[in-house]
C-alpha cells in the first residue's frame, strides 16, 4: 500500500494512478476529498480524469487509511495544506492541478493562494469558504448525534442534504457506509474545527485558473452567495448545476470530470504545463 511519512504523527495513505496511453505524457492532479471520506470518494471521476492525468488521491490526515487523529488534535487549515505539499514533494510533483470537494475546497483555495508556483489549475466542487457561514450552528447538532449514535448514523441522517432529494437510496446508503468508516476521534475533533475555517482573505491572491461549481439549491449557500466569493478570485469561472445536492462531485461525477477537463484544456493550454512521464514516480 502506498504511504508517505508526512510528520511523526501521520502516515498518509494515497492512491497514485494513471490510465493514459503508455506512449503519452500525463500531468499530475491532486484530488482532495471532503469530510468523513477518503480518496475512494473520487472513484466516479476516475474514468475521465485517469485517462488524461496522473491522479494522486490522498486520504487526508485522520481519514480513510491514514493515521487517525486523537480527539484533542489541534486541527488547522495550514497544517492540512502542508501535508499535501509534503506528499507532492515526496512524489516529485513540482506542479499539479487540483480538484477539491466540500470542506477540502477551502484547503485547496489556500494552498493555491500560498503556493502559486505549484498549482496549475483548481476546480472547487460544492465548496465553502467560511465554516461559520456554511455550517454554523449545525455543527453542535452534528456533534451531539455523532457522540450518541456514531459516525455512520450521522452520515445517514445528513445524507439527503449532501446528495439531494432525488438521489438513489442505494447510493445514499453506500455513501453512509463509506463515511461511517471514519474514526470517531478524528470526526469529532475535525467537526469542532470547521466553524473556524475562513479563507475569504486568501481568494484575491489565487493566481491559477479556477473553476467554481455549485448546484442551484445547495444547502451550503445560495448561488448568489457562492458567486459573491467566486468573483473575488481573479481568473475564475462559475458553473451552476441543476439540483439540490451540495456534494456535486458525487451526484454529478461525470459532468464534473468532463467540465474539469474542458476547463483545463481552455485555460491551462499545453505550453504552460509541466508534463511528467507516464511511468515516472508511479506507485501502485
Amino acid at each position: 500500500m502506498p504511504r508517505a511519512k508526512i510528520t511523526p504523527d501521520l502516515d498518509m495513505y494515497y492512491r497514485d494512478e494513471c490510465f493514459a496511453d503508455s506512449w503519452s505524457e500525463a500531468e499530475a492532479m491532486l484530488l482532495l476529498h471532503g469530510n468523513a471520506e477518503s480518496g475512494e470518494a473520487w472513484n466516479g471521476l476516475m474514468p475521465v480524469l485517469g485517462r488524461r492525468f496522473r491522479v494522486v488521491r490522498p486520504d487526508m490526515r485522520g481519514f480513510g487509511q491514514s493515521t487517525p487523529m486523537a480527539l484533542d488534535y489541534k486541527w488547522s487549515v495550514d497544517r492540512l495544506i502542508n501535508d499535501f505539499i509534503a506528499l507532492a514533494d515526496s512524489l516529485g510533483l513540482a506542479s499539479f492541478h487540483i480538484g477539491a470537494a466540500k470542506v477540502a475546497c477551502p484547503l485547496a483555495l489556500r494552498l493555491a493562494a500560498r503556493h502559486p508556483g505549484r498549482v496549475r489549475s483548481l476546480a472547487v466542487l460544492g465548496g465553502i469558504v467560511s465554516g461559520e457561514i456554511s455550517v454554523g450552528s449545525r455543527a453542535d447538532a452534528w456533534l451531539e448525534h455523532i457522540e450518541q449514535k456514531g459516525v455512520e448514523s450521522w452520515a445517514r441522517w445528513t445524507m439527503p442534504g449532501r446528495l439531494g432529494s432525488t438521489c438513489d437510496p442505494a447510493m445514499m446508503e453506500g455513501w453512509a457506509k463509506l463515511m461511517g468508516r471514519t474514526p470517531l476521534s478524528t470526526q469529532l475533533g475535525f467537526i469542532r474545527s470547521v466553524p473556524r475555517i475562513d479563507v475569504r482573505p486568501d481568494l484575491p491572491s489565487i493566481a491559477c485558473p479556477t473553476l467554481v461549481v455549485t448546484t442551484d439549491a445547495s444547502g451550503l449557500g445560495s448561488v448568489e452567495a457562492v458567486r459573491d466569493w467566486q468573483q473575488t478570485i481573479p481568473k475564475s469561472e462559475f458553473m451552476v448545476v441543476p439540483g439540490d445536492s451540495y456534494h456535486v462531485a458525487a451526484t454529478h461525477a461525470d459532468l464534473c470530470a468532463r467540465s474539469m477537463l474542458d476547463f483545463i484544456e481552455r485555460r491551462a493550454p499545453p505550453g504552460s504545463r509541466t508534463l511528467t512521464s507516464r511511468f515516472e514516480n508511479i506507485h501502485n
